[in-house]
């Protein structure tokens, strides 16, 4: 059974909801990690692992109320395409709003899970060169996942789909692909290896930002615009087409 349109109130409250469990998902899996093992790899291996399950279920049970959007990059790169949802400026500015407030609050339970003390700053620096490069190829890819699966029709695979793609972009990444300026943001509030300095979040920001208009580039490049699919065929071209 189809659900009614959710109003804008209860959208936005799943994109809270949301983007904090997946904050506290990536932070507290790296925190348990982190207790378990002194490995680098199995670490990591544990905290992809980790991310993307909790990622999958959470478009699943998510996105029938907002889409599961859960980062601003999606957000913005979804209603510049002129998707269905959301559909306004007011609409965007409450999903990145619930999204940034949720990540600082998922980010701020996973430390007080394992009895660590609630708003701790990250000491992790993350500006390089190389890191920011790896940030726009991540993000770009999100992007093109997402738009992707909208334009071959199979918006249903994203559970499993952006999910896969995230957890492989945490290994072949050099930045560990935050990909979400928003859980950039929460993640600075762990000082564990999860984390990001605060002085390095701008620049994480902004490669996101870039990675979002080149996902949407190559995404406009290899499916076309959605505003050229949307406009009526000539007459003759819907006779013979």
């Amino acid at each position: 059974m189809r659900m009614s349109p959710a109003s804008l109130p209860r959208r936005a409250a799943a994109e809270f909801t949301g983007t904090a469990a997946l904050v506290a998902v990536i932070v507290g899996s790296g925190l348990r990690a982190d207790s378990l093992s002194q490995d680098v790899g199995v670490r990591l291996l544990a905290n992809a692992a980790a991310s993307a399950l909790g990622l999958g279920l959470l478009i699943a049970l998510l996105g029938p109320l907002s889409g599961a959007h859960f980062n601003p990059v999606v957000t913005l790169s979804e209603w510049w395409s002129r998707r269905r949802e959301p559909r306004s400026g007011r609409a965007v500015l409450a999903y990145v709003t619930a999204q940034v407030a949720g990540a600082v609050t998922g980010a701020v339970l996973a430390e007080a899970m394992f009895g660590r003390a609630p708003g701790s700053w990250s000491t992790e620096p993350r500006a390089a060169l190389h890191l920011l490069l790896g940030e726009a190829i991540a993000t770009a890819g999100l992007v093109l996942v997402v738009q992707g699966l909208r334009h071959i029709g199979r918006p249903q695979l994203a559970p499993v789909a952006v999910a896969g793609y995230i957890g492989a972009a945490i290994w072949f990444t050099s930045s560990g692909s935050f990909a979400n300026p928003a859980a950039t943001v929460g993640r600075s509030l762990t000082d564990s290896f999860t984390g990001i300095a605060p002085a390095s979040v701008p620049s994480y920001a902004a490669a996101q930002l870039l990675g979002m208009l080149l996902g949407m580039g190559v995404a406009g490049v290899l499916y076309g615009t959605d505003r050229a699919a949307a406009e009526p065929k000539p007459a003759a071209a819907r006779r013979t087409g």
